[in-house]
């Protein structure tokens, strides 16, 4: 394309810009920076700015170092750590919950790996460490309300961080939050969920609307069972009697052709009778005549 030059001096401002970036990037990692100074406009300030020639048209960014820049940025994202428990939990009073917590990392599960379940009073603003578990060993808070009451059922090796809390009491109302380290993964939001203790666990409106569709399906797959058997039913017994029918008419064909075969054979016999009858009478009529003839001529 005639006009565009896409070759670089060393000396040109943007290589330089370019060498400038490079050396700050092999001095600190991009992980270390902060979130502020991992911008591309903070990494633009950052770079060193060429001595420019006096009297020298002042160049902007070049779209190719933005482009460098942002790749640099996207192809090696910090992921951080995902932290799951339930929204809300029931229990009754004297009764038992299980607080369930789960993680995502982008890391392998390590030996270094921590839970931390912290408890707000319902109504309160502080919250309180009432659970921790680190080095492989779970370590139980001796002095808050939970004492002797608290019991460990994670599997770190299965990214679960679940605690018993045991013996509940109205005042266990309240919010706790479920907090894992997973290093060098330990960048990441923490999850809550918010425990309610009724005298009777009450129904919950999702139970109660499951069972009714549950109920509901149930019957309409009793009724498709009970349609399809009835038409099963149906078309095997007019099978039968397509079969019986058939069997009817195959005997009366049968029957009809044995009838037509003897009526056959027995017609000649029948006129033959009837010529010997008519042969028969005419001899008696000529017999008759011949007496009556007679008689007159010896009168």
């Amino acid at each position: 394309m005639p006009g565009c030059n896409w070759s670089l001096a060393q000396d040109s401002p943007l290589m330089l810009g370019i060498q400038g970036i490079l050396s700050r990037f092999q001095k600190t990692p991009l992980s270390s920076l902060s979130p502020a100074l991992s911008t591309p406009q903070t990494l633009w300030a950052l770079a060193p700015t060429p001595a420019m020639a006096p009297g020298a048209p002042s160049s902007s960014p070049s779209p190719i170092l933005a482009a460098l820049l942002f790749s640099s940025l996207v192809l090696s994202p910090t992921l951080a750590i995902v932290v799951y428990t339930d929204r809300e939990v029931y229990g009754a009073v004297g009764s038992q919950v299980t607080l369930h917590c789960s993680f995502w990392s982008s890391e392998w599960v390590s030996d270094d790996i921590s839970f931390t379940w912290r408890y707000q009073p319902e109504g309160g603003r502080d919250a309180i460490s009432i659970f921790h578990y680190a080095k492989g060993q779970p370590y139980i808070d001796e002095v808050g309300t939970f004492k002797e009451r608290i019991q460990w059922v994670g599997d770190p090796s299965w990214k679960d961080g679940s605690i018993v809390i045991h013996n509940l009491d109205y005042s266990d109302n309240g919010t706790f939050t479920c907090d894992v380290k997973n290093p060098p993964d330990i960048v990441g939001k923490t999850s809550q969920v918010t425990l309610y203790v009724f005298e009777k666990v009450p129904t919950r409106y999702g139970v109660v609307l499951g069972a009714v569709i549950g109920g509901i399906l149930g019957v309409v797959l009793l009724l498709l069972l009970l349609f399809y058997l009835i038409r099963y039913c149906w078309l095997r017994r007019q099978a039968a009697l397509q079969r019986r029918l058939s069997a009817m008419e195959k005997g009366k064909f049968h029957k009809s052709s044995k009838d037509s075969s003897k009526r056959g054979r027995q017609t000649p016999v029948l006129y033959a009778m009837l010529d010997h009858s008519r042969s028969t009478k005419a001899a008696s009529e000529k017999k008759s005549k011949g007496l009556g003839e007679s008689r007159k001529d010896k009168k």
